[in-house]
């Protein structure tokens, strides 16, 4: 075979990988509007109020024969979600390793989520059931491609290519969530320059997140391919395959023991998005159009936080570029502790602050894990990183929660998880990320 021929094809296997990169991006363009839109700002408060009025003269809903305060019917309905997403992901992992085709599940979690967001559109009245069943599915779904689209992260991009692709990943979703926030916020507070109500305005909204992400689904799906499959046909299926991949992982230790620093301090970030806005509200007195506001700063600072972290990744490696940004997360909640009521400037100085440090966290440690799965399992390990990450989110709130009912402050609990950055920080500086690399059968990039 001649030098040309062989150059000829490099370019050609170069050029194929690019585009799949570029169509892996649209992913996270697609479904973070879910995110941002749908459960950061509208639902929660639009379904509450739905089973409100459903509610009986005692403030109770009663799905399945249950008594449940209509209050709490949104969180006892995420956390119901999360259960479906634990017990769907490792039977989908695993038939992706088994048969090579990733491609088609994917497609199927995308449409079954952008098709139950789609329906919140007729989540009107007292159909509390409804919202609460559309929300079940659409979150247990979006768990379940992301699970999938992490997956291709290793297939698509060689090791030293890793940090800046999962990075403009990262943040091709939060400009997407930024354009589709502040369209459906225009939408919403100008509602009867439309001609809607309040109510229709909000419906709209959550519906057409759904069609986003159906429609910009169809390009990653257009552009990545399946790969033949690399562990045998007979591999055990769903729960099954959750207890090998962790008798798996016990056989690389250095791997499990990134995934459980990844733990921590992802659940530190975690409820610092989930809480910042009661601390603002409940601390701070500020008004709701200041944290939507925040909100959509952190979105729009993500966009640049995340490319600017992948490439300091280039330059000092992504272990040591994730360490700088738990010391940055910890000095911002040391911040907030701080921060006068009643300011809006410097909360949105903090915001600011979260926004730069979010989305590269978040990027680097998926690159930086793609790294240590053994060939061939990449959707099996990711199902576990998913899993775990969705399992291990109600540790923080529940910190968060207890602080504030020992001490009766809101800043004694939001510094209260400076600890989930200061733990994580120690058990990720322990991992030797170059030897768990090699161990894992992967070649090991020259930064890292």
């Amino acid at each position: 075979m001649g030098i040309d021929t062989v150059r000829a094809g490099a370019s050609e296997e170069t050029a194929g990988s690019r585009r799949e990169q570029r169509g892996w991006y649209w992913y996270d363009w697609a479904c973070s509007v879910y995110s941002t839109s749908v459960l950061t700002v509208f639902l929660g408060p639009y379904l509450t109020s739905v089973a409100r009025h459903a509610a009986d003269a005692d403030g109770y809903v009663h799905p399945l024969g249950l008594p449940v305060r209509a209050g709490s019917f949104f969180a006892y309905t995420v956390s119901l979600s999360v259960i479906v997403a634990v017990l769907v992901m490792p039977l989908v992992g695993s038939l992706a390793d088994r048969t090579g085709r990733k491609k088609p599940l994917l497609a199927a979690a995308a449409y079954t989520g952008a098709a139950a967001t789609t329906g919140m559109f007729f989540l009107d009245g007292d159909r509390y059931l409804l919202g609460g069943l559309l929300l079940v599915v659409a979150n247990a779904a979006q768990s379940v491609g992301t699970m999938l689209y992490n997956s291709y992260l290793p297939q698509i991009a060689p090791p030293a290519d890793r940090d800046r692709v999962s990075s403009r990943g990262w943040a091709f979703g939060y400009a997407a969530g930024s354009l589709m926030l502040v369209v459906n916020l225009v939408l919403y507070l100008a509602h009867d320059s439309f001609g809607l109500s309040e109510t229709e305005a909000v419906r709209v909204c959550l519906a057409s997140a759904g069609l986003w992400w159906g429609a910009f689904a169809l390009i990653p799906l257009r552009r990545l391919r399946d790969r033949h499959a690399r562990v045998a046909a007979s591999a055990p299926t769903g729960l099954r395959q959750l207890a090998a991949t962790v008798r798996d992982m016990r056989r690389h230790p250095r791997t499990l023991a990134f995934l459980l620093a990844y733990l921590v301090y992802n659940d530190g970030i975690q409820t610092v998005i989930t809480q910042a806005s009661v601390y603002g509200s409940e601390e701070l007195g500020l008004e709701q159009s200041t944290l939507i506001g925040a909100v959509l700063l952190v979105q729009i600072l993500a966009v640049a936080g995340a490319l600017a972290m992948g490439r300091l990744a280039r330059t000092y490696g992504a272990q040591r570029t994730i360490l700088g940004s738990l010391v940055a997360w910890t000095l911002t909640l040391a911040a907030g502790y701080f921060l006068p009521a009643g300011a809006p400037v410097y909360f949105y100085v903090l915001a600011a602050a979260i926004g730069m440090v979010l989305g590269g966290s978040q990027a680097l440690s998926r690159s930086l894990f793609s790294h240590l799965i053994p060939p061939g399992k990449e959707a099996e390990y990711f199902s576990a990183y998913e899993m775990s990450d969705r399992g291990m989110s109600w540790l923080g709130p529940l910190l968060f929660g207890v602080t504030y009912q020992l001490t009766g402050s809101y800043r004694s609990a939001i510094v209260s998880l400076v600890a989930f950055f200061v733990i994580g920080f120690v058990l990720l500086a322990r991992v030797p990320v170059r030897r768990a690399i090699g161990e894992a059968g992967n070649p090991v990039p020259e930064r890292i």
